[in-house]
């Protein structure tokens, strides 16, 4: 069977390509720069106009497990500064990050790093996170660990930070203004939040303190005033969590200097109106004294512009659209003189772009939008540079590369030896639910599928894929989540050696709508999301081909409790499973989704519990049959590893077959290479075991 299949290649192989962790330009648009990793092992790179030759600055040279995050480059090019340590896919509260690496016993924090463009080592400034440039290169802000209070160093290491003010609250968003003398921030204070402008030697200013929660500070371009996105306090009558609100925003402007604002837009009140949950709005100064911001009122992420002068009257309507149509979009950059926005959307000119990503511009100031990238790649993380756009793109085989204006600039970091003419190109699916609803997914066939059913006639198993999340979409291309980017990979695996792959985009998935990201009934609400996942496994029951009693599920994180749930309420369909760091017992998450003060006034949460067990694979342990391997790490953040430890007691008294994988002092989005491999190595060969390919 495996010669009729062509050649095969190994997990390690096909987990082994360089992924990008971020790319930015400098605000002049004259340099870029991006963190690689290759097999666990970061690196910084940089690149300067006209060429944008990229040459690496510096190599961390181990698979430490240590996140590099929040690069950005000095307005002069001669600095790149960046965070080293720490985990921004956590749920929970930060703390010291253990180095996985069992020869250093020490704890080492997040760190915020100046690295000279010129060579050198880098330097580190302090304990912190999220650092600002100052515009005239001279400093560097950051929020400081452990007491989130804002502290300021030069920004070449040549004195040691100081906290120059104090503010009684939890500091973020770090803005400074054109000019660099001024710095506005975001002062969090539990149930509101203010806006806040430091300037040396003055006393600290709040922008229309209010018992609102404002954030998201940005600058006008002669420094006068800041826009900022307001929300308001965390009160009011107690919200029963079995029902959907909405969430209703505005967009202020201020004097920086203080004053009385105004408002120059404000959304509705439907489910649709509410702040987008997931990017954000993406509030930005542009040109023409425009304010451009994204919003879902029309169902699908669009963008849209407002004058700054405002206010604005009725619920929205005077702000002017940007973009129409029926797609996403996601990430957004604006070009060096404030006149075009480059963005991400699922939309093209292809079949199946629905299912990609490609990168876009339009005019602020009015026209229709232009499609930059083309074809069956996706491209993302648009970095605006002062003669057009630079990108991350990949393909269905090809893994990602760096590209600036249709020119690839790191072709040569995919290892020799990467197999990507084994590769399968997935193919764009259909299917609707049992209430209805379409939805989509991608169908991973193994290579020479139809040659081995004519000459052997045998049938294949298949697995179905539940992704994390949940908001998320699976592309027919690589990921660009590094998360699902292995997902993605080892699902190449799975089809190479024989398994049919179907990839669900669930409801609950961004990518194709408002409303199908916000579902009645999903989650601890009912689980509305699983018959989407029933609804896959029959699409695939249906595949000429493919052994109807031989499909298994699996998936990682929200994905791990579609999978333990399949495992539950199915096992006359899923016949095996691997659940990575999967949710089971929503009851154990009640302070996530429906914590209430301690006051009088209550929702029913007797109620919500009853639901969220029943939601839960843990209610239906007593007809789960089918085998499952268990993997997680013990030092997850977003999935308390209790979850594991409770369901591995569970399976013992119902007699089920499992098997686990505990990796020790790893997170949630395992932080070293190494520990991809482990999992998802034990996770494939305990289905292909199971389901006896």
């Amino acid at each position: 069977m495996h010669l009729l299949l062509g050649l095969l290649f190994s997990l390690s192989q096909v987990l082994s390509y360089p992924f990008p962790n971020a790319l930015v330009s400098s605000h002049d648009g004259k340099s870029i720069a991006y963190v690689l990793n290759e097999r666990g092992v970061h690196s910084i790179w940089f690149a300067q106009a006209p060429a944008f030759t990229p040459h690496m600055l510096y190599s961390y040279g181990t698979d430490d497990g240590q996140e590099i995050s929040d690069l950005s480059i000095s307005d002069d090019g001669k600095y790149v500064v960046y965070v080293r340590g720490g985990n921004h896919d956590a749920n929970w509260p930060e703390r010291p990050w253990p180095n996985p690496d069992l020869r250093d016993t020490q704890e080492p924090h997040m760190q915020v790093i100046s690295l000279a463009t010129s060579g050198g080592a880098p330097k580190v400034i302090a304990d912190g996170d999220a650092p600002a440039i100052s515009p005239d290169n001279a400093r560097v802000a950051f929020i400081h660990d452990p007491d989130n209070k804002i502290w300021i160093a030069p920004l070449d290491g040549s004195k040691a930070a100081a906290q120059y003010f104090f503010d009684r609250a939890d500091d973020g968003d770090l803005t400074w203004s054109p000019s660099g003398s001024a710095l506005a921030f975001t002062s969090n204070r539990g149930d509101h939040a203010f806006i806040g402008v430091y300037r040396e030697g003055k006393p600290l200013v709040f922008l229309a303190p209010s018992t609102n929660r404002d954030f998201s500070p940005q600058w006008s371009p002669d420094g006068t005033r800041i826009a900022f996105v307001r929300v308001g306090g965390d009160g009011g009558p107690p919200q029963d969590p079995l029902k959907q609100y909405a969430f209703p925003w505005a967009i202020m402007v201020a004097n920086a200097d203080g004053g009385s604002p105004h408002e120059a837009w404000h959304s509705g009140t439907t489910l649709r109106d509410s702040m987008p949950e997931i990017h954000g709005p993406q509030l930005r100064w542009v040109a023409g004294n425009n304010l451009s911001f994204i919003s879902e009122r029309t169902n699908w992420p669009q963008l849209y512009a407002v004058s700054a002068n405002g206010p604005s009257t009725g619920s929205g309507q005077a702000a002017r659209a940007i973009t129409r149509g029926r797609y996403l979009i996601e990430d957004t950059a604006i070009s060096p003189d404030l006149k075009t926005l480059y963005y991400t959307a699922d939309s093209g000119n292809l079949p199946g772009d629905d299912d990609r990503r490609h990168i876009f511009k339009v005019s602020v100031g009015g026209g229709s939008p232009v499609q930059v990238t083309h074809g069956t790649s996706s491209e993302w993380w648009p970095a605006a540079t002062a003669d057009g756009v630079a990108y991350v793109q990949a393909g269905a085989r090809k893994p990602m590369t760096i590209v600036h204006n249709g020119t690839t600039l790191d072709e040569d970091q995919i290892p020799k030896d990467f197999p990507t003419a084994s590769m399968v190109v997935p193919k764009e699916v259909t299917f609707r639910s049992k209430d209805g609803l379409l939805i989509h997914g991608q169908l991973f066939m193994p290579p020479s599928f139809d040659k081995l059913r004519m000459t052997s006639g045998k049938k294949i198993p298949a697995v179905i894929y539940v992704h994390g999340g949940p908001p998320r979409q699976m592309l027919l291309t690589w990921h660009y989540f590094d998360y699902y980017s292995y997902d993605y990979a080892t699902n190449q695996y799975l089809a190479n050696h024989g398994i049919a792959v179907l990839s669900v985009n669930y409801r609950l998935g961004i990518g194709y709508g408002h409303d199908f990201h916000n579902p009645p009934h999903a989650g601890p609400n009912g689980a509305a999301e699983y018959q989407d996942v029933v609804a896959g496994a029959r699409f695939l029951q249906r595949v000429p081909g493919v052994d109807a009693k031989r499909i298994g599920i699996w998936g990682g994180s929200y994905g791990g409790y579609l999978t333990a749930m399949g495992l539950s309420e199915n096992s006359d369909i899923f016949k095996a499973g691997y659940d990575r760091h999967g949710v089971h017992d929503w009851t154990m998450f009640s302070e996530w989704f429906g914590s209430q003060p301690k006051r009088y006034e209550q929702p029913d949460m007797k109620r919500f519990m009853r639901v969220a067990w029943e939601s839960s694979p843990d209610a239906h342990i007593a007809t789960w049959r089918s085998p499952v391997m268990l993997i997680q790490g013990d030092d997850d953040r977003n999935v308390h590893f209790h979850q594991m430890v409770d369901l591995v007691e569970r399976l013992k008294h119902t007699k089920v077959h499992f098997e686990q994988v505990v990796i020790p002092n790893e997170t949630h989005g395992f932080e070293r290479w190494q520990s991809w491999l482990e999992a998802n190595t034990a996770g494939t060969n305990f289905l292909m075991r199971e389901l006896k390919p």
